[in-house]
């Protein structure tokens, strides 16, 4: 092998130009430059694969014992090896961003999700500059490099698209290709995608028979033949994230339908089978101990019988949409080893990017939104058995019950959230590499965890860490390569020390010990009690005789906890963990949270054509009194569609002219409607179209008084009952003339829902004193002065 011919800890690799002989004619015989190369990875470095499976516990594949069908898991791990001990940050968000930066993830300011970043650096969703991705690392190197699905790193202030795209995958994250979704989740039947950072409509209908995960293996599969096809010395660096198997549970009903009657005897149950397949298959230790049931989790013979065909039926529908994500994952793999690359490149399937979602409520929810806006209560075990056959369709934005996500995270205890206890960090990893690895179907049981990633594949690679990026220092990664266990499976762990931390659960784990709180329960989103940091309850797990967390020791070595207790506190305060936020779905609110926004002051104007605005992007309307002026011209003959909508069929808010007159609807959670009608059409020409919301206060989520004026004077009045107190959704958006994504209201379908008119402008203003009800263009002028 010859030795590497570039100095690669400083990129991008400096040029450097050769002197010598400059003659003046090119025809001369002594005309000689060395031949242009292109910059390459070090001789032999692979392929590689990342694919991220999104909530899925470590019980839930097939691979680790679970019910879940996941061939294509089982065949790698076949030909390759299971981590049984690999662990994750307990949400999605720091997950990945730890894993593609190979540091923890509060190092990177990604403390918790970007939509409850604080102004504290841990919690900011701002990656220092000091830390550059290992997709960018790779790029500079010479790899191609694409993403496929998730990510839910931008910074909620930079997800318009309007960017920056500096924290953008195709921005400033490394990658030179990106198909996907930015945020927390998608509807997996209409998506809002991007190209890069340019928004594009999905290629299909659900009728047509689309679905997101398809879509992206599609993407990545043809992704992949290109690159090897037009560079086959390069090696690529492929992330693969679908948004599945978060909620909403999305999925072709064939796929759930393989699975009736499976989930019949319920969650308790599930774990006893579970965990003996577990045994039987040799996933985890012959002593180990199944965790018992904490109260908070209700018993599956205490549940309503009226509600479990329902409850069936949630888990049904999950273990369909799991099996229906690996067998897209597999198309992926197959692609690669179709192209004869299969083995050189190092693949990480990765079972979860923390533990199965509690988040559904104990009864699972047909709306995970009702949730999120702490309004489950609606979702009544009649209103839940009367959605059943739609659990899974286009129709729904459904989420499995709490005990559903236990028994999913068998043989531990808790779930996702919860960063003290292995059920919410613990996650099946499965790492193939043919001709990096020798063994074949073996396990490694060392302490690993997501960290270790991004060293793992530089040293594949043959790289180094770069010391400077694109002119910035960089700061030493915070994992450990997981390359010694390939070959050595008794090699003593290496990764020996690591703190995690999600809304104040914590823990640590040195040397086979583990030190753990739990201090807030997942699925209670608003409301609850919770205690004082110092009073939560410590406990203390010895790993080498315990592995899943059985036996609580904290009375037996009081010194050793507090040892540990003391360790805890000073990785925390070494990592940015401090201070510890407890704060839930209020740090939803940017004013509370602390964090930027693109919103200034009480008015916002918006024009024709402009869409895919996210939540943030647009002045919040929520438990408040707002207007909506939009100043339109008509046509003869009158004027159809949607001047204006924000969310979607689950949720959100829509201004359109239906018959030529004004209608503003309310959507709640898909489950009430509530519309005010003028009583005539919009007349032809320019006219403003107004519509005003008296909030009722008192509380969150009240409901209120709605009036509609043409140029000033009243046409209509309404009311709503109830209003969405914190979110509308997590995928759907705000457009202006038109509306991507599901509609608001049904009488309109997205793809039909174009203005046919003109709007000149849109403006939302907050409160309630504005009296005139008309907007000369003087005062909008001043607010566009005001805004620059």
């Amino acid at each position: 092998m010859s030795p590497d011919r570039h100095a690669r800890t400083m990129l991008p690799i400096p040029d450097l130009p050769k002197p010598g002989l400059t003659t003046y004619d090119a025809k001369d015989p002594d005309t000689s430059y060395p031949q242009i190369e292109p910059l390459l990875p070090p001789e032999g470095a692979p392929n590689v694969l990342i694919v991220l499976i999104d909530d899925t516990g470590f019980g839930a594949s097939s691979a680790f014992g679970g019910p879940c069908y996941t061939p294509n898991a089982e065949k790698l791990a076949a030909a390759g090896l299971s981590y049984n001990r690999f662990h994750t940050t307990a949400l999605c968000a720091p997950t990945r961003a730890a894993m593609l930066s190979g540091r923890n993830h509060h190092s990177v300011g990604m403390g918790s999700i970007t939509e409850t970043a604080t102004s504290a650096p841990g919690n900011s969703s701002l990656k220092p500059n000091t830390k550059a991705p290992v997709a960018m690392t790779l790029k500079l190197n010479g790899y191609s490099t694409a993403q496929f699905g998730k990510c839910h790193e931008v910074p909620v202030w930079q997800s318009s698209p309007m960017g920056p795209f500096d924290a953008w995958p195709s921005g400033g994250g490394g990658f030179e290709t990106f198909y996907g979704f930015i945020g927390g989740e998608n509807n997996q039947w209409d998506p809002s995608l991007y190209e890069g950072t340019t928004p594009v409509e999905p290629p299909a209908t659900p009728e047509e028979g689309y679905h997101l995960t398809e879509d992206l293996a599609d993407h990545a599969v043809n992704w992949i033949r290109t690159q090897k096809a037009l560079m086959p010395e390069r090696p690529f660096f492929v992330y693969f994230a679908p948004g599945a198997t978060h909620a909403p549970h999305h999925v072709p009903q064939e796929w759930a339908d393989k699975y009736k009657g499976t989930f019949a005897d319920g969650w308790d149950a599930q774990r006893e089978k579970t965990f003996a397949k577990q045994k039987e298959l040799g996933i985890i230790p012959a002593d180990a101990e199944l965790t018992p049931r904490h109260t908070e989790i209700p018993a599956w013979d205490d549940m309503p019988a009226e509600l479990k065909p329902v409850l069936e039926r949630e888990m049904e529908v999950y273990a369909g949409f799991l099996e229906h994500t690996d067998h897209h994952v597999g198309r992926v793999i197959d692609a690669i080893e179709d192209l004869g690359v299969l083995a050189n490149t190092l693949i990480y399937y990765i079972l979860g990017d923390n533990g199965a979602s509690a988040e559904g409520t104990l009864n699972g929810a047909f709306n995970e939104m009702a949730n999120f806006n702490g309004m489950a209560a609606l979702e009544t075990p009649e209103f839940m058995l009367s959605k059943i056959d739609e659990l899974g369709t286009p129709t729904s934005y459904n989420h499995y019950a709490v005990g559903w996500a236990w028994a999913m995270d068998t043989p531990f205890q808790w779930t996702k959230q919860v960063a003290s206890h292995w059920g919410g960090t613990r996650n099946g990893t499965i790492v193939s590499w043919p001709k990096g690895i020798s063994e074949k179907g073996g396990q490694r049981s060392q302490f690993t965890h997501v960290i270790d990633v991004a060293p793992t594949i530089l040293e594949a690679a043959g790289l180094p860490e770069p010391t400077m990026v694109n002119g910035v220092q960089q700061s030493p990664m915070e994992g450990t390569s997981m390359l010694y266990t390939f070959d050595q499976p008794d090699k003593p762990e290496r990764h020996d020390l690591q703190y995690f931390e999600m809304f104040g659960n914590r823990g640590l784990y040195y040397k086979g010990w583990s030190a753990v709180t739990k201090h807030r329960t997942p699925w209670v989103m608003l409301g609850g009690t919770l205690p004082a940091f110092d009073d939560d309850v410590w406990e203390l797990y010895d790993g080498s005789t315990d592995y899943s967390q059985a036996h609580n020791l904290a009375e037996e070595n009081p010194a050793l906890l507090a040892k540990l207790q003391r360790l805890w506190l000073i990785e925390a305060t070494k990592y940015n963990v401090l201070p510890i936020d407890d704060r839930g779905v209020e740090r939803a609110n940017p004013e509370i949270a602390g964090r930027p926004t693109l919103i200034r002051g009480n008015t916002q104007l918006l024009y024709a054509g402009m869409g895919r605005l996210s939540e943030n992007s647009v002045v919040s309307i929520k438990n408040k009194s707002f207007s909506v002026t939009a100043e339109i011209e008509v046509r003869e003959g009158g004027a159809e569609g949607v001047i204006i909508a924000q969310g979607g069929r689950f949720g959100g808010w829509s201004l359109y002219l239906k018959n030529g007159a004004a209608k503003f609807v309310y959507n709640v959670l898909g489950i009430q409607e509530f519309a005010t009608v003028a009583d005539a059409p919009v007349p032809g020409g320019k006219h403003q179209v107004r519509m005003e919301f008296a909030y009722d206060g008192g509380g969150l989520g009240k409901g209120g008084d709605v009036a509609l004026y043409y140029d000033g004077s009243a046409v209509g009045s309404g009311r709503v009952g109830a209003t969405q107190a914190m979110i509308f959704s997590a995928d759907e958006t705000t457009d202006v003339g038109y509306e991507s994504g599901t509609a608001v209201s049904p009488e309109y379908t997205a793809a039909g829902s174009r203005f046919t008119g003109k709007i000149n402008w849109v403006q939302i203003d907050l409160g309630d004193d504005d009296h005139d009800h008309l907007i000369d263009p003087e005062e909008r002028m001043r607010i566009i002065m005001a805004r620059q």
